[in-house]
């Protein structure tokens, strides 16, 4: 049985200055640290500086690297598109400025190859994580898990941190109910994922916040609060089922190589 194949998207709208060093910096440590087949996907949600032709190079340059186009924005449309279209036994992404610490992908993409999760995260809110952000963001991040909790009581908590992972035939089967393609994506993919029963693996990580992030917290907050009452109305008519997902392992013969993560929370 062939190695399984894991699948990194990276979203990214006009960010020229810090795609190319970004990639090069993920494909050395993949190349390095792990022990699986990984392709990283390049997904450009209509950019108009020279993002494009930068992830267009990178392609020609790494056999790793793959570049795709789309006409309209949106992370969630990225990451929708990208995934549909992916090959890969596990799918995942992360965010252009790698904010996330890279030590954490092999726990994450790992609980799902042994059978653990369906779907995993990266939580900067969970007991363990090392944030550096400023405590407006902080305080924001902390009210909006707040009032999900309240609206679903649900377990995880941190909807909205920028490194994912998904078994793909899973995620196949949650995509057509995740209506937003924006910033609510996330949310919406955990909550769906933990209305169907299955199960979530949420690891804590270290993160630094990116001081030129694209996202408008007012304008986003508005559309979370939408998203989640509609999502919370049609939960309660009983909408929102997939069929059950298969639970054994993606790597079944051997279990996955264990390898020495370097996260260290202490």
């Amino acid at each position: 049985m062939n190695r399984p194949l894991v699948e990194i998207v990276i979203p990214v709208y006009n960010e020229q200055v810090v795609l190319e060093q970004s990639v090069k910096t993920l494909r050395e440590y993949m190349a390095k640290n792990f022990p699986y087949r990984w392709q990283i996907t390049i997904a450009d949600n209509a950019s108009v500086d020279r993002t494009w032709e930068i992830a267009q190079r990178l392609e020609s340059e790494y056999p790793e690297v793959k570049a795709m186009h789309l006409d309209r924005k949106g992370r969630g449309l990225a990451l929708r598109t990208a995934w549909l279209e992916s090959d890969a036994e596990i799918v995942s992404y992360m965010d252009v400025d790698l904010s996330t610490g890279l030590e954490s992908f092999w726990p994450m993409v790992e609980s799902i190859l042994v059978g653990k999760s369906e779907v995993a995260t990266g939580s900067r809110l969970a007991k363990g994580a090392q944030v550096t952000r400023q405590w407006k963001r902080e305080l924001t991040s902390r009210g909006y898990n707040t009032l999900i909790k309240l609206f679903f009581f649900h377990r995880f908590s941190d909807a909205q941190c920028g490194f994912k992972a998904c078994r793909a035939e899973t995620v196949r089967k949650l995509l057509p109910m995740v209506e937003n393609n924006a910033w609510f994506f996330d949310t919406e993919l955990l909550l769906l994922a933990e209305h169907n029963r299955l199960p979530i693996f949420e690891i804590p990580v270290r993160w630094v916040e990116d001081l030129d992030s694209r996202v408008h917290i007012v304008k986003t907050a508005t559309e979370d609060i939408k998203g989640l009452w509609r999502l919370r109305k049609s939960f309660w008519r009983g909408q929102g089922r997939i069929t059950s997902a298969r639970k054994e392992p993606v790597y079944p013969e051997t279990g996955p190589l264990k390898i020495q993560s370097e996260t260290n929370f202490d």
